[in-house]
């Protein structure tokens, strides 16, 4: 998309102490500067290469400080806004055009005869390859929170991040279908309202911290894209009773004794905050709208995981909850206080804090925390399609188109009883592959597998029934002509075969693994 003017973004509310913020005033300049100089995600992992730039997500920098010690234009730009070093004035000038204009903006700052940035600037890749940079508070494009130095004089409960494994994820899992109004809720630096700008028209984008809205100001404008529209507040207070195509929320969802990080905590008991989000969702979806989000919640004691965040679920939603990860208190308190720094701290308060997590959990009888995604969308059906499982399995990203194609397939399921799926007509989706499980020399497998390598990338066993007619499906043959084949081909009852099928078919309708035909 075109770049806007700076008029186009209005002023979020001010961030209240703290370093001054830059003005996105000079942000295209800024940004042909950093296009000329190839400061972008290809350009960067170019120069670093793959050893230096993973090692930057575990906040680690002398590799890429390494890799720069030559020097030139990207050299510079690397170190001054990814890395937060000092760069002598002349090596700036050599490569900012618009230097004047970028420290009277705020982007740098004067440190002796040298410049330092003001704000982390990291390039960031879009969905089709765009060339986008997240703005960030210093220390937080490389490492998160732990990166942060004392000396930035950002409070630390007020940080704002840049991107991470969690942005990325959400990103990924999203549904990139053309909407007209989409919502990013708990904004942070804008990585989510970055990527609603290239399908939604209208994109509304809130946050409880105003550093983070001012951040989000920035990183829209930077990377040339049109301005959101920027509210102050929490959960859905902001947006009022508006409703929207598409919500996303990479909420502060850690279950943790008390808010002490705005960009974390949810400042509310337990996992109140994402079931407060989950359950508000429904009353700001338009028909047939989305909502997104990342979640933790509590294993607590006589309580299956699945029937504690299904029991969240508002009315006439279908839902697909999909667990990834499970940590025990321990691993999760010593998870989110290494987040916090608290492991550099003094011994006596690190103790202190780790206890105070024990007891909270010990308390409310937590034995663990689950970490994944919910996915809702407002279908208005009286019985919805809901469900919740555990996949902690490699899955293929980008997701987003994926997970629209299997909310589609529930409203093909709840439209087709047993006696319409027989007259339906099936393909075999074209990743699909079949391995056969047994002794070597058997006469027949013990098993049979069909196994997909998109998605999710699912496997399930099958039986010769099941098997066969997977393998038969092409869309030319409705679905009870194949069993009756297959039952004469076996010497079965074919009235027998067609009460016991749909079953099947239904499961590999759901899974994936075959593809409805439309008409």
């Amino acid at each position: 998309m075109d770049a806007v003017s700076d008029s186009s973004y209005p002023n979020p509310p001010a961030g209240g102490p703290g370093p001054r913020l830059p003005e996105p005033g000079s942000a295209e300049a800024l940004r042909d500067d950093l296009l000329a100089a190839g400061f972008t995600a290809d350009g960067c992992l170019e120069l670093l290469g793959p050893v230096a730039w993973s090692a930057l997500s575990r906040a680690e920098t002398i590799p890429a400080l390494r890799a720069t010690r030559d020097g030139g234009a990207l050299a510079a730009l690397v170190r001054l806004f990814l890395l937060q070093r000092a760069v002598p004035r002349a090596e700036a000038a050599a490569v900012l055009s618009g230097l004047r204009r970028y420290e009277a903006d705020g982007w740098l700052v004067a440190d002796g005869e040298d410049l330092r940035a003001t704000v982390d600037v990291r390039p960031y890749a879009g969905d089709d390859g765009e060339d986008w940079w997240i703005v960030s508070d210093l220390g937080c494009a490389v490492g998160g929170a732990g990166g942060i130095g004392d000396g930035s004089g950002v409070d630390r409960a007020d940080l704002v991040l840049g991107v991470g494994g969690a942005s990325t994820t959400l990103a990924g899992l999203t549904v990139r279908e053309p909407f007209e109004r989409a919502l990013d809720l708990g904004t942070g630096s804008g990585v989510q309202a970055l990527h609603a700008s290239r399908h939604a028209t209208r994109v509304t984008a809130t946050d409880v911290n105003p550093r983070a809205l001012r951040m989000a100001r920035l990183t829209l404008a930077l990377s040339g894209v049109p301005a959101a529209d920027l509210r102050q507040g929490s959960l859905f207070e902001p947006v009022g009773e508006e409703r929207y195509d598409l919500i996303v929320s990479n909420p502060p969802f850690v279950i943790s004794p008390r808010g002490r990080f705005t960009y974390r905590d949810g400042g509310m008991a337990g996992d109140d905050l994402c079931r407060a989000l989950v359950r508000e969702s429904a009353d700001h979806l338009a028909e047939g709208g989305w909502c997104q989000l990342l979640a933790n919640w509590q294993h607590t004691e006589g309580q299956d995981w699945r029937e504690r965040v299904t029991s969240w679920l508002p009315a006439g939603c279908d839902a697909w909850i999909v667990q990834r990860e499970v940590q025990d208190v321990a691993q999760y308190a010593e998870l989110w206080l290494r987040d916090g720094g608290d492991h550099r701290t003094d011994p006596v308060a690190y103790a202190a804090r780790y206890d105070a997590w024990l007891e909270e959990f010990e308390r409310n009888k937590v034995s663990g925390v689950g970490f994944g995604w919910i996915t809702l969308r407002r279908s208005g059906a009286d019985r919805p399609s809901v469900t919740a499982e555990e996949w902690p399995h490699p899955v293929e990203q980008p997701l987003g188109g994926h997970i629209a194609d299997w909310f589609a397939r529930q409203d093909f399921l709840r439209r087709h009883d047993d006696a319409a799926l027989l007259d339906a007509r099936f393909t075999l989706a074209p990743d699909v592959v079949q391995e056969q499980v047994g002794l070597p020399g058997a006469e027949d497998p013990e098993h049979v597998v069909l196994r997909s390598a998109r998605g999710m990338r699912r496997a399930t066993k099958v039986d010769t029934v099941g098997a066969g007619f997977a393998g038969v499906c092409d869309g030319t043959l409705p679905a009870g002509r194949i069993v009756d084949a297959i039952a004469q081909l076996l010497g079965e009852d074919p009235v027998v075969l067609r009460d016991r099928t749909p079953e099947s078919i239904r499961l590999l309708v759901e899974q994936g693994f075959l593809t409805p035909v439309a008409g």
